[in-house]
């Protein structure tokens, strides 16, 4: 806790049973709800964040990274959570710098931090493939001119966000796969939400998770429809859900109730979602 604010961390995760225990091992003590959603992995990640302790949910299919974080964002509202901050279960991200970001939001000052790899100049030493930083500093550029905010980086995947700002921003609108993330600072500024930034180290290595050129590509790709449809809503030519009022919140119910079960030590298993 943290001001008063109940924190929670969330982790979405696929096959991260290799990094999941460093991550876990060393979030802060600040932290009041740890959770984990896993995308169906085939590895034990769910056995083992139920093992340290981590309220463990389960989708029953594959459903991207974009629909593990909707499923996040719900469990740790339903949880009580005041700041809730998105940690990557692949400890490329600096797992301690929770508490910082989590303070940043509690102050009142900002109602989304984000981690930035770029202040500081740590994205190439942490070993960024030069395409994926030329990408970033473009792209960046890009929408810093068309969304008419100024930040070093939209494309980090460590954030922490007010209470508020997930009850608000329509992110059942949002894609089911990584422009998820780029989606949410773009509909956090046509909210008017207050953005801040903080320098975070980050790591590359075989076992952090990385998606390849092509998905980059892809990603890219996403990233300027994004931008489109925020100019185009915003100057009022074609109105989208993704930016509107109207659209669909996390806080509705987009799956079934909680399946729990017993094994034979009368332990709790990790909690099925559709």
């Amino acid at each position: 806790m943290i001001n008063g604010k109940r924190i929670a961390v969330v982790m979405p995760a696929y096959n991260a049973a290799r990094t999941l225990e460093k991550t876990v091992r060393e979030l802060p003590d600040e932290v009041d709800i740890k959770i984990l959603v896993d995308d169906a992995s085939t590895d034990e990640t769910a056995m083992l964040s139920e093992s340290l302790g981590v309220r463990t949910f389960v989708h029953d299919a594959n459903y991207g990274y974009g629909r593990n974080q909707q499923t996040c964002y719900r469990e740790a509202l339903a949880a009580g959570a005041d700041i809730v901050v998105m940690v990557h279960a692949d400890y490329q991200y600096e797992p301690k710098l929770v508490s910082a970001m989590a303070g940043m939001v509690s102050s009142g000052v900002y109602d989304m931090v984000l981690a930035s790899r770029i202040l500081g100049g740590g994205a190439i030493r942490g070993g960024m493939p030069i395409y994926k930083y030329v990408f970033n500093r473009c792209l960046t550029a890009f929408q810093n001119l068309f969304l008419g905010i100024k930040l070093s980086e939209y494309h980090t995947g460590y954030r922490a966000f007010s209470r508020k700002l997930l009850q608000t921003l329509p992110l059942l609108e949002n894609s089911d796969d990584f422009v998820f993330d780029n989606q949410m600072i773009a509909q956090a500024a046509m909210f008017g939400f207050r953005i801040g930034e903080i320098s975070c180290p980050t790591k590359y290595f075989e076992e952090a998770s990385s998606i390849n050129f092509k998905r980059s590509m892809k990603y890219g790709f996403g990233v300027l429809r994004t931008t489109a449809r925020y100019v185009a809503h915003k100057a009022g030519v074609v109105k989208s859900p993704l930016f509107d009022t109207t659209g669909r919140k996390v806080t509705l119910k987009y799956y079934s109730e909680p399946l729990h079960s017993l094994d034979t030590l009368g332990q709790s298993a990790p909690t099925v979602a559709q």
